[in-house]
């Protein structure tokens, strides 16, 4: 941590530059002699990356800013409020706490927080960081968290961990195994030092398979913004053996979509034709694999089983995208010409043989205009077109 970047003087020059670009600010060189380009360029690239994900970060003076790298792991503000609601209590830690975002949230919820990190550059950036917020009751600890809950006699209300992708791996992680630290042979004894478990991992990692691998999960929560799902959340209660919620949300920008379900409940949806509106689901729910459920709960008919596409007669409040069917034709390529003479769509494939591309391709129509076209199957295996009118965002 180099103290010299808060300055008052380098501070300004970062504000000043940060629609410059950074290529042309390293070849200039730093004008500060404590400080080199390098790290002026990551302060900058740091804040800049900081305005959409950490609005609180980006307006506060003074703040420090690590490599970009943790910037781009960190929780955004949105996904740490939701998930600082989904537990109270006096005290919690969190054993892998990064560049502080979940603490400084969870710190509006609880008595007292623990942020521990291993990166002991981090963890003083951290700690800086917080004292510009001017919170007083988050306790910065550098070093290994499992280490201090093994070491210290201090019992939580919950255990918070965002495990990372091990080393010596590459690519993506869709197993709890691949991640560090490995989570379920420490569940007993984490279960010792708190009620409460709260594991936050990749969203590509798989639900059912993550839920086998821990034990006494109570809920889990999709976390997706404005389409993209960014978070799973695995909330542990010790002892806890009763079903598992599973909780959808969906942030946009003007409002939020949520849908929730019991993981155990067996229900089979309808099927019907096409009727009036057409309902895509959201990311979140199509991540949590609950295509019964939401068929039961609003009442509305699949498609067909594997295409994940309802309809109904009558509008319904839907978390997802809503359609009105404008035509409804058999898989024809001419036909279909003949109903967009601009030759422009917005094209979506569920179940269906082929991609958006070789479709594009084989019909010449464009991307983009007021038309939204589904390519999909309906429930007796008939290739279908669908030709939609958007009704929301």
């Amino acid at each position: 941590m180099n103290l010299a970047i808060l300055k008052p003087e380098v501070q300004q020059f970062i504000v000043d530059n940060l629609h410059t670009e950074i290529t042309k600010l390293i070849l200039k060189g730093s004008p500060f002699k404590d400080i080199s380009a390098q790290e002026m360029a990551n302060q900058i690239i740091a804040k800049q990356k900081s305005k959409k994900k950490l609005g609180t970060w980006f307006a506060t003076n003074n703040i420090y800013y690590p490599a970009k790298l943790s910037i781009e792991q960190t929780s955004s503000e949105i996904t740490a409020q939701y998930k600082s609601q989904l537990v109270l209590g006096g005290a919690i830690i969190d054993i892998t706490g990064g560049f502080g975002v979940d603490c400084y949230y969870f710190s509006k919820q609880f008595k007292k927080v623990l942020h521990c990190e291993i990166n002991e550059d981090l963890s003083r950036i951290v700690k800086h960081n917080y004292q510009q917020f001017k919170v007083d009751n988050i306790e910065t600890f550098s070093g290994n968290g499992f280490d201090f809950l093994k070491t210290n006699k201090q019992n939580f209300d919950c255990i918070y961990i965002d495990p990372s992708r091990r080393n010596d791996l590459k690519g993506k992680v869709f197993l709890l195994k691949d991640c560090l630290p490995y989570v379920p042979p420490k569940i007993d004894f984490f279960f010792s030092k708190a009620k409460y478990i709260l594991i936050k991992v990749s969203p590509i990692l798989d639900i059912s398979n993550t839920i086998k691998d821990l034990k006494n999960v109570k809920e889990v929560h999709i976390v997706a913004i404005n389409n993209e799902v960014k978070e799973l959340l695995f909330l542990l209660e010790k002892e806890y053996t009763d079903f598992i919620e599973i909780k959808t949300i969906n942030f946009q920008r003007e409002n939020k979509q949520e849908f929730n379900f019991n993981l155990e409940e067996k229900v089979i949806s309808d099927y019907t034709e096409p009727l009036t509106y057409l309902y895509e689901p959201n990311a979140a729910i199509l991540k949590s694999g609950g295509f019964h459920q939401i068929s039961k709960k609003l009442n509305i008919s699949k498609l067909h089983q594997h295409s994940h596409l309802y309809t109904s007669k009558e509008l319904i409040d839907f978390p997802g995208r809503c359609f009105k069917i404008k035509h409804n034709i058999n898989y024809d390529k001419k036909e279909l010409r003949k109903m967009l003479p601009n030759k422009k769509a917005n094209i979506t494939t569920r179940n269906f043989p082929k991609t958006v591309a070789q479709f594009r391709k084989e019909t010449k129509i464009k991307d983009g205009g007021e038309v939204y076209i589904f390519l999909t199957t309906d429930l007796n295996n008939k290739y279908k077109v669908l030709i939609c009118d958007k009704l929301n965002n």
